[in-house]
């Protein structure tokens, strides 16, 4: 059995396509798990998906605790035989998949972006050394624990014809020491940065905080809306908060359509947009690194290239 988990929907949409074409391979049956209050609807919209078997946990705990959630993993891998476990790779994912893994004495992969079978053994591979190499892991036992992060792969079309069994089962775990006392949802400026799907982003290149509207003007007009930026403007200099910043250690995108301007190109920026559809530098150095990862690039000064840049997509779109 290919077992897929992440209390992100998208993720296990978009992780349930993977899973078919493993379990097709190996001649398994793909099983999506529900943990909490039982939730019909999204049932069988995961079959709807890809899902052949909705299994859902009923529990009383009320938010995430990787603690019980790990526990209830468990037990459902052990009562199905589960063979291959695809998680969402989220901050809750990769906390609980190196629980899960710890549990069951199995090998866990984090963040893979390309999962297959070769010579009967299960592979992994995953980006390493800020994107200069890629890791290709065989599992040489079961279970096998990968992460996936999000749009890692193309979910499936959907399809309300497709039929699956759902089970409910009510699944005790071991109560954990450790309490959640209070829950703060994190303010949110606008489109999560992860989700869009056109990102104009602005890097060392721009001399003054109140230039960024050059940028907000851009992305408005593309109706992306999205502004996006490299660790400096973040980090360093505060122009930006943190949930605008792309790259290794901040957000991995991959948006159709990706505007880099006055971004160098370092690898640690690259990793977080190197999946973008296509890419646009612009950029006063030819030879910035950034150029290498472009579909179009733009030589010129970032201040000169925005408004004419902005003046010609507002005519085109009408």
């Amino acid at each position: 059995m290919v077992l897929v988990y992440s209390d992100n929907k998208k993720i296990t949409i978009e992780i349930l396509s993977k899973a078919s074409e493993i379990a097709k391979e190996q001649k398994k049956k793909v099983t999506a798990v529900i943990i909490g209050k039982p939730d019909e609807n999204l049932a069988k919209e995961y079959i709807s998906y890809g899902a052949e078997e909705v299994f859902i946990a009923e529990t009383e705990l009320e938010s995430f605790k990787s603690e019980e959630y790990s526990d209830i993993l468990a037990s459902i891998v052990k009562e199905t035989g589960t063979e291959t476990i695809l998680i969402g790779s989220n901050k809750n994912g990769k906390e609980l998949s190196a629980r899960l893994g710890g549990k069951l004495n199995a090998g866990c992969v984090v963040d893979s972006n390309n999962i297959y079978i070769k010579n009967n053994k299960l592979m992994a591979e995953r980006v390493v050394y800020s994107g200069n190499a890629i890791a290709v892991e065989q599992f040489n036992s079961t279970p096998a624990i990968i992460t996936v992060p999000s749009k890692a792969f193309d979910s499936l079309k959907k399809d309300d014809s497709r039929k699956g069994e759902i089970t409910k089962k009510k699944i005790e775990s071991e109560k954990s020491k450790s309490k959640i006392l209070k829950a703060h949802e994190m303010k949110s400026e606008g489109t999560n940065v992860e989700d869009a799907e056109i990102i104009v982003s602005c890097g060392r290149g721009f001399k003054d905080k109140g230039d960024i509207k050059l940028v907000q003007e851009l992305a408005d007009i593309l109706k992306g809306k999205t502004v996006g930026c490299s660790r400096p403007l973040a980090a360093d200099l505060k122009w930006l908060s943190e949930e605008h910043w792309i790259g290794l250690s901040g957000h991995k995108v991959k948006p159709k359509l990706y505007i880099a301007a006055g971004i160098s190109g370092q690898i640690q920026h690259i990793a977080g947009m190197r999946d973008s559809g296509i890419i646009v530098a612009i950029n006063k150095d030819p030879e910035a690194l950034i150029f290498r990862s472009a579909d179009y690039g733009i030589v010129g000064d970032l201040y000169e290239v925005l408004p004419k840049l902005t003046d010609a997509v507002k005519a085109k779109m009408g």
